[in-house]
C-alpha cells in the first residue's frame, strides 16, 4: 500500500526554481491540468494544512489547492491559504471574501498578514455589521481591530458601543471620529462623557464640545479645562444647542 494522502502532501515543499520528488497520486507537473481532480481525489483537510504548513511552497500550488473541496469546504484550509506568505494577492483577495466573521478578525490580527490584506478583511468584516447578529457584534467590539471597534462605536446598541470603548486597540482617533460622525448616536456620547479614560483626553473634549448630544454639565466642565479663546472658537462651529452655547459663552 502506497503512503497516505497526509504522508504525501505532509512532505511537499516546493518553490519557483525547484520541483519535489512527485507525490503518490499526483500529477508531476504543476501545471497538468488534472491536478485539481488528482487534488480533490487525495486531499482532506489534515493532509491540505500539513501543506500549507511548508514556507516555501509554491505559488502555483497553493492557488491549484484553493480551487480543490477541501478549501471549499474548510474554513481553517481557507484561513491557512490567506495567511501563507506565498500566497499571490489576488488568490488572497478572493478567498477573504468567502471567510467567516470571525476568521476575517483573526486575519486583520495576524502580524504576519501584509497590510493590504488585513485591510481588505477589515472592510469585509466592516461591511458585514449591518447583517450579523448583535452577540458577534458584542464579541468583535471587545476583541476585533481598532478599526472594526471604532465602527461599533456608532452601534444603535448601548452595551455593544460601551464594549467597543474597552477594546484595547481603540484609539482616540477612532473615538474622534465617531464622536463626529453625523450618525453618532446620544449613548455613545453619554459613554464618551462618562468614561474614565476617554472623557479627560483633551482633544476628545474638544470634540464632545462640538457634539449636540453632550449633557450642559459636561460641556461646562469640558469647557473650563481649555483655554478661553479655544472655547471661543469652538463654540462657533458646534453642534450644541444655542442656550448651551450661551451659557458658555456668557462664562467665557
Amino acid at each position: 500500500m502506497g503512503p497516505g494522502p497526509s504522508q504525501a502532501f505532509g512532505r511537499a515543499r516546493m518553490t519557483h526554481h525547484s520541483k519535489a520528488a512527485p507525490l503518490a497520486g499526483m500529477p508531476e507537473s504543476l501545471g497538468d491540468s488534472d491536478f485539481a481532480a488528482t487534488a480533490n481525489q487525495s486531499l482532506n483537510e489534515d493532509s491540505a494544512l500539513a501543506l500549507l504548513q511548508g514556507p516555501d511552497l509554491a505559488p502555483e500550488l497553493i492557488e491549484k489547492l484553493r480551487k480543490s473541496d477541501v478549501a471549499s469546504k474548510s474554513r481553517k484550509v481557507k484561513l491557512a491559504i490567506v495567511r501563507h506568505p506565498k500566497t499571490p494577492r489576488y488568490v488572497s483577495l478572493s478567498v477573504i471574501r468567502r471567510l467567516f466573521t470571525f476568521d476575517l478578525m483573526r486575519v486583520a490580527l495576524t502580524p504576519e498578514v501584509a497590510g493590504d490584506l488585513k485591510m481588505a478583511a477589515e472592510e469585509t468584516l466592516i461591511n458585514r455589521l449591518e447583517t450579523i447578529s448583535a452577540g458577534e457584534k458584542l464579541s468583535l467590539a471587545r476583541r476585533a481591530s481598532g478599526r472594526v471597534a471604532g465602527n461599533l462605536l456608532l452601534d444603535a446598541e448601548p452595551r455593544i458601543l460601551r464594549a467597543a470603548l474597552e477594546n484595547p486597540r481603540l484609539t482616540e482617533a477612532l473615538v474622534i471620529k465617531a464622536l463626529l460622525h453625523r450618525q453618532a448616536p446620544s449613548a455613545l456620547v453619554q459613554a464618551v462623557c462618562a468614561h474614565s479614560k476617554w472623557s479627560l483626553r483633551r482633544e476628545i473634549r474638544i470634540a464632545l464640545l462640538r457634539n449636540e448630544h453632550t449633557a450642559p454639565e459636561h460641556a461646562i466642565e469640558f469647557a473650563k479645562s481649555l483655554p478661553d479663546e479655544l472655547v471661543r472658537e469652538i463654540l462657533q462651529e458646534s453642534s450644541l444647542p444655542e442656550n448651551v452655547k450661551t451659557r458658555l459663552a456668557e462664562s467665557f
